[in-house]
């Protein structure tokens, strides 16, 4: 492997034909790249599925108030189920082992005035924890807080962009106050949100507030609850079914009544979307494989042509005493070589049209393509296995000629 009489050798019949070791390597170095750039934009669409499906904690069960559509213990069909504040504290009582978080969420629309400027938004009426269950990110102040539950207070946290339509001239919107459907409302935040600009057209308050407003209710639209990471997805699915029963027999719904109560699992959701994301990823990987392995068959196909050719150069050998052996490595170690070379700039090729085309990519819904370090060595790898098994073929054939027919040939 290591003989220098070999790789001179080897460097003169590259150096003697141009031609032919160029398109050797052409093929390969062809390959490679569009297997890089396709597996590339592979991971591309994957990034785009996490960021638009996976926006929000993945750790999370909704739970939804419907209207039952089946009679169960004397209650007739049609009922609308409430959930109240006790609902909140019964879930974190007795479901503590799995609980991260609770909070309950009352959305309702509103005017938001300032200084001449209006418009409207949706309100949402929260508490502490939803900061978690949405990844609010803030930017100035502070969300809402425990105080802010205990004292009702009128406090609201704003998107950035409730900021931009309403404060103008590059006034901050932090400690000034808002007309919210004829009360005042203290900004004592602003956050953004990474899912777009329809999630910074929010307005957060406490979710006390909005039921002191609407005649000191203790109802609640939906209660989302966090769950502990730790107890995986299996997990989840068990805290999912044992939740659903718990609320059902609380409320009086029955087991099969779909649309007396609906929750959802956002493991379920991104579980799914993650699958069909992996999905295109290999589908898009394949076809860069089968690329690959187009070329792999082509440096194949030449090989046995450069055997071919060298015919009455291998006889001599074998006369002067050349083993079957030192054939076969001989052949062997021109295509590994010229395999890995040829395959190593490919890959290089490819990742710098990443690097220089990825930020242009986002409309077409490809995000940050990239190739992983591991990636690249089990390419590099695969591509010496192929270069090996491409010249062994022709090469095993060049042993086994016999000097007197390869001195005949012409």
């Amino acid at each position: 492997m290591f003989s220098r009489d070999r790789w001179q050798e080897i460097f003169q019949s590259i150096g003697k034909n141009r031609l032919r070791t160029f398109l050797s390597g052409f093929t390969i170095t062809l390959g490679i790249l569009i297997f890089t750039i396709l597996f590339g934009f592979g991971n591309g669409l994957k990034n785009t599925f996490q960021e638009f499906f996976v926006d929000d904690a993945t750790n999370t069960i909704w739970l939804f108030p419907g209207r039952t559509s089946k009679p169960y213990k004397g209650f007739a069909t049609g009922r609308r189920i409430e959930f109240r504040n006790d609902d909140i504290d019964d879930i974190k009582k007795d479901f503590a082992m799995y609980v991260e978080y609770i909070t309950p969420r009352i959305s309702r629309g509103g005017t938001a005035k300032y200084k001449g400027e209006s418009n409207t938004y949706t309100t949402r009426a929260v508490g502490p924890a939803h900061q978690h269950s949405e990844k609010t990110i803030i930017m100035e102040g502070r969300y809402i807080n425990e105080n802010d539950i205990l004292g009702k207070t009128k406090n609201v946290v704003i998107g950035r962009l409730v900021e931009k339509d309403l404060f103008k001239n590059g006034e901050r919107a932090l400690g000034k106050y808002l007309d919210i459907d004829g009360i005042a409302y203290k900004v004592v935040g602003v956050f953004q949100d990474d899912g777009g600009d329809n999630e910074e057209r929010y307005i957060y308050m406490p979710y006390t507030t909005r039921q002191l407003i609407e005649k000191n209710t203790d109802k609640v639209d939906q209660i989302i609850v966090g769950f502990k990471l730790s107890i995986g997805y299996a997990g989840s699915k068990a805290f999912e079914t044992s939740l659903n029963k718990y609320m059902r027999n609380k409320h009086i719904i029955a087991m099969d009544d779909q649309n007396g109560m609906f929750i959802r699992n956002a493991a379920e959701g991104v579980k799914q979307t993650l699958q069909f994301a992996s999905i295109l990823q290999m589908v898009v990987a394949f076809v860069g494989i089968g690329t690959l392995l187009a070329g792999v068959i082509g440096i194949s196909n030449i090989m046995v042509f450069v055997v071919k050719e060298r015919t009455k150069e291998l006889g001599i050998r074998k006369a002067m005493g050349a083993s079957p052996r030192s054939i076969v490595g001989m052949v062997l170690q021109e295509s590994v070589f010229i395999t890995t070379i040829a395959g190593i700039v490919g890959l290089v090729i490819g990742m710098g049209v990443l690097n220089m085309i990825g930020l242009d990519l986002e409309d077409f819904f490809i995000k940050n393509p990239y190739v992983g370090t591991s990636t690249i060595i089990k390419a590099t790898l695969f591509l010496i296995f192929c270069g090996a098994v491409a010249g062994y073929i022709p090469a095993r054939r060049a042993a086994r000629i016999k000097p007197i027919v390869a001195l005949r040939d012409e």
